[in-house]
């Protein structure tokens, strides 16, 4: 497995990673392209024999001293495998903050185990904020 810098070539990959993970909660094309071509923006993904596995979109705040880890995807036949721990850390890496954040729905029990791992802690809840009215999580991590 390789992590690549992702670009707008990585489209349609993207948009087929994101329906396999994400079902309702899937990014529309427009919130793809804008990921995929926003200058600020960290866009890694993880490759294996040539297609895409993974991917994490990174969001820096530099005047609030945070980033936001806006997306983190691995390809469902290939989770439990450390792409996900990858992605992150490599993304974690090219941030300039002293904070990292993110949210993940409050059922999704793998993701939370991952980021707690990874020294990620809750600091907020999110009531409805995901479709179907579940709430989300929202954890940090000072880097």
């Amino acid at each position: 497995m390789e992590i690549l810098p992702a670009t707008i070539l990585d489209l349609n990959s993207l948009c087929k990673l994101e329906r396999a993970c994400f079902d309702q909660d899937a990014w529309s094309l427009f919130d793809l392209i804008a990921v995929l071509s926003w200058g600020d923006v960290i866009r890694l993904k993880a490759v294996e024999d040539g297609a895409m596995i993974g991917f994490v979109a990174g969001d820096m705040r530099l005047s609030r001293g945070e980033a936001w880890i806006a997306t983190l995807a691995v390809d469902p036949r290939f989770q439990r495998r450390g792409v996900g721990r990858a992605l992150l850390r490599a993304c974690e890496a090219r941030f300039q903050t002293s904070k990292s954040k993110l949210t993940v729905r409050i059922s999704n029990s793998n993701a939370i185990a991952l980021y707690e791992r990874e020294g990620y802690r809750v600091s907020d809840v999110w009531h409805g904020y995901y479709r179907g009215g579940e709430d989300g999580l929202v954890m940090e991590k000072l880097l």
